[in-house]
Parts: structure tokens; C-alpha cells; sequence
């Protein structure tokens, strides 16, 4: 741990802008080609990067974890079906604005899972959150409309991927216990590979040039984010950089209304403040309760010596 914030940030918020850069390239090949064509080609082209990666510290397929591998991987493919759709049908920013819901998920998914306990600054965080969805919904004019409208269901659709990102971060954690990051990145990669091939005899689309061109970029952009998201979190705390994560919504907006003149609108914005605003009050939270939960070990130590 090289402990460089600096370094850290820049690498986190540079990653985030090629997330937001291969979101629009799935936008713009999602009204033609198959989500799963595309999530193909994604995982496909963005081996080699994890192969980089992992050769750094030896490449380590070894596992005892393959069903958990596995499970990983299914729901990593659903999260990444809805991302396709959705970056497809809503604004860019929208979509990355909805994204952010996955801290609160996280959350609500660790009392069955988990079993734990929520304090109550995670409960306000939360309930703030969520205040933030109902006031983008609410500019959408989405409660006023039919549930059943399409509108309505890629608006719950992008929520809903909130909750399966949290419920696959999760995974991960549980994995990193037993597991090295890059033999959970190299299985992620194989799998979903594996997984998304064998539909492709019945949903084949040929892409054109430009398409193709895409899926190529789409797949190293991939590639390049983990990378730059591996260093960025192998260079500081997580806590310390994590609120340069959504700086992704900042490139989200600009490629938006730079490529598809995309406006957010006043409530998107608002509403992203508090959802955002929520986030980072729980990595604070969690930063402060980690910086306690040492401060007490050490007193303890001390008085036990």
C-alpha cells in the first residue's frame, strides 16, 4: 500500500470516465445488436487487460470457490444486461445517477445476508438515498404515469441494478476472504465469456464496421477501467478516495450532452446531490467507525500490556 491519495484519486476518477465512455459505446450499439453480443465481446477484449493484471502478482486460477465463482458470474451477467438495456433507452446521467443507489442496497441486502446491523446514520443515509430516486422519478413525471409504461419499467429496471451491483459486491467480498482480486477478475472474465458464447448461435447479429470497431473498444475500455481502479485502490484506502467515484456522473453528463445533446434536468440534479451526498456520508461513517474501532484496540493493547 503505496498510501498516495493523490495518485489514488486521479487513477479512480480516470477510470470512472471510461466506464462513462463505454456506457455511451454500448448506447450507441444497443438499439442494433444483442445485449449479450455485446456483454460477449466486453468481457472477451477485456481479458487481456486482466491478464496484465494478474501477471503482475502470477496469474492463479486455482480455486476452492468455483460454485461461488460461478454465482458471482450469473449475477455479474445479469447486472451487466440491465446496464446495456438501460444506458440504451435513458439519459447517460440517469442511468449513472440510478447506479449510485448500490451503497444503499448494500445496506438493506446486509441484514438477511449478513445478519448485520445497520446504525442509524446508515438508516438516514439510506432514507436520504432513496428520497434522492423519488425526486429524479418525480421530474420524470414517472409517478404520475401508468407502472406498466415502458418508461416506468427501464427507470425500475436501472434501480433494480442498483440492488444486483450491491448483491454482486457482496459476492466479491465474501470471495476476497479466500480469494486473490485478480483470480476473481480472470474467473469473472472466463465465465462470462463461456456464458454469453453459447446464445450467440441463436441471436447472432453481424455487426458492421462500425459496430465491430465498438465492441472492440468497448472491451478494452473495460479492460483499461480495471486496471486504473486496481491501482487506484492499491495506492490508498478505500474510504480515503472513494467519494472520486462519482466523478463518473460528471463524465457521464458531459459525453451525454457532447454525443447525444442530452440536458440533465434540475431534478436529476437534485436528485443526484442526495443520492451522491448519501454515499459519501457512509464512507465517512465508515472511515470514522473504523478510525474508533482502532483508537480502542490500541487502548486496549496498551492496558492489557
Amino acid at each position: 500500500m503505496k498510501h498516495d491519495l493523490k495518485r489514488g484519486a486521479l487513477l479512480l476518477a480516470s477510470a470512472t470516465f471510461f466506464v462513462a465512455a463505454l456506457n455511451a459505446l454500448q448506447k450507441l450499439t444497443g438499439s442494433r445488436l444483442p445485449a449479450l453480443e455485446i456483454i460477449f465481446f466486453r468481457n472477451l477484449f477485456s481479458l487481456p487487460f486482466v491478464l496484465l493484471i494478474a501477471s503482475r502478482t502470477g496469474i492463479i486460477l486455482k480455486t476452492h470457490h468455483f460454485g461461488g465463482h460461478l454465482i458471482r458470474s450469473v449475477v455479474g451477467l445479469i447486472s451487466m444486461i440491465m446496464v446495456v438495456i438501460t444506458v440504451t433507452r435513458l439519459p447517460l446521467a440517469e442511468q449513472q445517477v440510478l447506479s449510485y443507489t448500490q451503497p444503499l442496497f448494500l445496506v438493506l441486502l446486509s441484514i438477511p445476508l449478513l445478519h448485520e446491523r445497520p446504525s442509524l446514520q446508515r438508516w438516514v443515509a439510506v432514507l436520504i438515498g432513496f428520497a434522492g430516486v423519488v425526486v429524479v422519478a418525480l421530474g420524470k413525471g414517472l409517478l404520475n404515469t401508468d407502472a406498466t409504461s415502458v418508461s416506468t419499467i427501464i427507470y425500475l429496471l436501472a434501480l433494480a441494478q442498483g440492488a444486483v451491483g450491491a448483491l454482486t459486491t457482496m459476492q466479491i467480498r465474501q470471495l476476497s476472504a479466500t480469494e486473490a482480486s485478480t483470480t476473481i477478475s480472470l474467473w469473472q472474465a472466463i465465465l462470462m465469456s463461456l456464458m454469453t458464447a453459447a446464445p450467440l448461435l441463436f441471436i447472432w447479429v453481424t455487426p458492421g464496421f462500425q459496430d465491430a470497431l465498438c465492441l472492440v473498444v468497448v472491451g478494452a475500455f473495460a479492460g483499461i477501467a480495471q486496471v486504473l481502479q486496481t491501482e487506484a485502490f492499491a495506492s490508498t484506502q478505500v474510504s480515503a478516495i472513494g467519494p472520486f467515484a462519482y466523478t463518473g456522473l460528471l463524465w457521464a453528463a458531459l459525453i451525454g450532452w457532447l454525443g447525444f445533446g442530452e440536458i440533465p434536468s434540475s431534478a436529476m440534479a437534485v436528485g443526484a446531490v442526495l443520492i451522491i451526498g448519501s454515499g459519501i456520508w457512509m464512507l465517512r461513517h465508515d472511515r470514522a467507525s473504523k478510525a474508533r474501532a482502532t483508537v480502542t484496540a490500541t487502548v486496549e493493547a496498551a492496558e492489557g500490556s
